[in-house]
């Protein structure tokens, strides 16, 4: 693939029905090719390439038990995979005791542990992550010292006050499947993991130079694959599925990734490659995820850009990235085209988080796209599956998607406009401030791209 210096400028978002060489997509057969190029260029560029599956995907039943009065079959379950079953990754696997037959399943990575599971050993972050500094500038090798006397150096806070009753952890399997208990009570399964059980999120480097994540989980076992930590986490979804379609509760057609902000790029990076996902939910993905690079950061007024994502966090993405920070014009991609490679697969997306653009939006893929506007009024879908906001999700997800039957789950899930705060990079947009509901077909402003096929839904709960 050619290097930035050799790539023409696009201050536009290149079509997703234009080949490289500018040959126009008039056919089926063409679109199929088309795609197979969007996602090479997305392994070179944006994620690094992934290996396959290992094919051997084997899970082990380390404990079961029935939660939410009976009504839930909880399993914790070992996943061992790779060169001599040696790598792996917990998951819990919830499933309504009720379901006769197969039934959709949700695939939640998570920031908190797996519940009822053990987290695997994580190594010592630097003190300097998650404070924009950039990664390339922090000191080589173990970070312990450095952390430990960051730590010193910093005030402790106040000791919170005291509960009268102890509540049970976050991650215990009876209080995750209670703040579950909507989803269940719609006949889907949930599996749950914490997401660095995949690629432990760390900007560390060894002493060598190389990013620390490489020398843990199941990255020893793929030296040859530039993957940054966003693909290993979607290869981790991908691995869930292996397993999943062993099982004889999941239905095959039938599994949703859904995860936010970080994982939310990962969730959208596995709608890219994974062929076995029916429904995409990356919420608050920011740059990297849904937000187009070309109209975010500084130059757009976006909450976050690609050189910011090249500061913080340049290790989630292929090394090959790092090098349009400052000539963002010249990538032959931009997150529109992850969701492109997929036809037929639906994308559910929080159109109101502030990176999400009209002309992303515009070009977001020649196949069916569902959008559900202002149904998220800029809370987090995939922080907690209880929340109404993803209950709108699901709603529409199980009618139009995976055909299970409509329900209505509150009153949000027919507000189909924009909230009046919303705004976009390029500024206010007036008719959503009016909260009018969308044209059925274009844009917000009622314009239409011929090449573009967006759907606005209702969502039907």
């Amino acid at each position: 693939m050619p290097g930035v210096a050799e790539l023409p400028a696009r201050p536009e978002l290149p079509d997703v029905m234009t080949f490289e060489n500018g040959e126009k997509v008039t056919s089926a057969a063409q679109w199929k090719k088309r795609r197979e190029e969007m996602r090479r260029i997305l392994a070179c560029y944006a994620t690094g390439l992934m290996p396959p599956s290992p094919g051997n995907v084997r899970g082990r039943d380390v404990k079961s038990a029935l939660v939410l009065g009976g009504s839930v079959r909880y399993r914790l379950v070992h996943l061992s995979f790779g060169p001599g079953s040696t790598y792996g990754f917990d998951l819990a696997v919830f499933v309504p005791a009720g379901a006769t037959g197969r039934v959709a399943t949700v695939i939640f990575p998570t920031f908190g542990p797996t519940p009822g599971g053990t987290p695997l050993t994580t190594m010592v972050r630097p003190p300097e992550q998650g404070k924009g500094l950039d990664a390339l500038t922090i000191p080589l090798g173990d970070q312990t010292a450095r952390a430990a006397e960051a730590a010193a150096a910093t005030p402790a806070p106040p000791a919170p006050t005291p509960l009268p009753m102890p509540r049970p952890p976050a991650s215990d399997p009876e209080t995750t499947a209670a703040a579950h208990a909507e989803l269940f009570r719609r006949g889907y399964a949930l599996v749950m993991y914490h997401y660095q059980d995949t690629g432990e999120d760390t900007i560390g480097r060894n002493t060598d130079g190389s990013w620390a994540f490489r020398s843990t989980r199941y990255y020893p076992a793929h030296p040859d694959y530039d993957w940054g930590l966003a693909a290993g986490w979607a290869w981790g979804i991908s691995r869930c599925i292996d397993y999943l379609e062993t099982q004889a509760f999941a239905d095959r057609g039938k599994f949703i990734a859904v995860g936010h902000s970080r994982i939310g790029k990962a969730v959208l990076v596995a709608g890219a490659f994974e062929e076995r996902l029916t429904v995409v939910a990356p919420a608050g993905s920011g740059a990297g995820g849904t937000g187009a690079y070309r109209f975010n950061g500084e130059r757009g007024g976006g909450r976050e850009g690609l050189s910011d994502m090249m500061r913080k966090y340049p290790n989630w993405f292929s090394p090959n990235l790092y090098q349009f920070a400052a000539q963002v014009d010249q990538l032959p991609f931009d997150p529109h085209t992850t969701r492109g490679t997929r036809s037929g697969q639906q994308y559910l997306q929080p159109p109101a988080w502030l990176d999400v653009t009209k002309s992303e939006t515009a070009h977001c893929a020649p196949h069916r796209i569902v959008l559900i506007p202002g149904a998220f009024a800029q809370r987090d879908l995939g922080t907690a599956c209880a929340d109404d906001d993803v209950q709108c999700a699901l709603c529409h997800a199980s009618h139009r998607s995976i055909g299970l039957p409509p329900t209505r789950i509150s009153s949000n899930c027919r507000r189909t406009w924009w909230p009046r705060s919303s705004t976009v990079n390029s500024g206010p947009v007036q008719d959503r401030r009016r909260a009018t509901p969308w044209p059925r077909r274009g844009l917000a402003d009622g314009s239409n791209r011929p090449s573009t096929k967006v759907v606005v839904a209702q969502a039907d709960g």
